[in-house]
């Protein structure tokens, strides 16, 4: 007589067990961890002297429409589509990825994992650009932070999709990087990250605006002024969740 005993899919603790040895790969990662959070923080510092004087509308500056949303979307944009793509190449490349795929845990956890810690990082870094544009320029808090909130949200799904077809075609961790920092620069280009749309030829600016970075800083704009948000940016975002998870689901390899 055989005894059949079924493998048990781990639990809540397993996750947690993941996400701590994420979070101290990611704590241990120096670049990867000053840059998302440093080089915005930069940019603001350097902006805001020049922003806090300008009132655009409902009491709130050119800090808080133009800069502060700028800087934000920067956050989320580098450790949704360099940071994160790197370390799923880095595990796939040294087969952590292979093994864990014949085990009862799911490489899906990894994925679990890697986002949550990337919602921690973004949440860290968007923390402290705001910390410090309150405390150190008078920063004023959107009129909708509902709306604000909503977008952060939505913008970080879209920038971890985009993040996830960078991680599916990188072969190693540095062209992950390398892909990823292509990508960033070309999306902020079009997004308005060296100057805003208007400076750019008017197709090019149609089209940054519907790209994930344009539409995240369009929309958080709107909403730190009061104006309502345009739903196109949402669809936008929406739109690049969904078909970031298809090519990256179509494309992704384990091993």
């Amino acid at each position: 007589m055989s005894i059949v005993v079924e493998a048990r899919r781990p639990g809540m603790r397993s996750l947690l067990t993941l996400i701590r040895c994420e979070g101290k790969m990611v704590a241990r990662d120096t670049a990867g961890l000053v840059i998302p959070l440093g080089l915005p923080l930069l940019i603001l510092m350097s902006s805001a002297f020049a922003a806090t004087d300008v009132v655009i509308v409902n009491g709130r500056t050119a800090l808080d429409v133009f800069v502060l949303p700028l800087v934000l979307t920067m956050v989320m944009a580098v450790i949704g589509i360099v940071n994160m793509p790197s370390f799923l190449a880095y595990y796939r490349r040294s087969g952590i990825l292979r093994r864990l795929a014949v085990t009862p845990a799911s490489p899906a956890m990894v994925l679990a994992a890697q986002a949550i810690v990337a919602i921690a990082q973004a949440a860290l870094g968007i923390a402290i650009a705001v910390a410090v544009a309150f405390l150190a320029f008078d920063g004023n808090p959107p009129v909708h932070t509902g709306a604000a909130l909503g977008v952060v949200a939505l913008a970080m799904a879209a920038m971890y999709s985009v993040g996830m077809i960078v991680a599916a075609v990188a072969p190693t961790p540095n062209s992950a990087v390398a892909i990823g920092l292509v990508a960033f620069f070309i999306l902020g280009a079009l997004g308005g990250m060296f100057g805003g749309r208007d400076g750019l030829p008017e197709p090019l600016a149609e089209v940054g605006g519907w790209l994930p970075f344009g539409a995240t800083v369009e929309a958080l704009s709107s909403a730190w002024a009061g104006t309502a948000v345009d739903p196109a940016q949402l669809f936008s975002l929406a739109g690049a969740v969904v078909v970031g998870a298809l090519i990256a689901s179509f494309l992704f390899r384990w091993e």
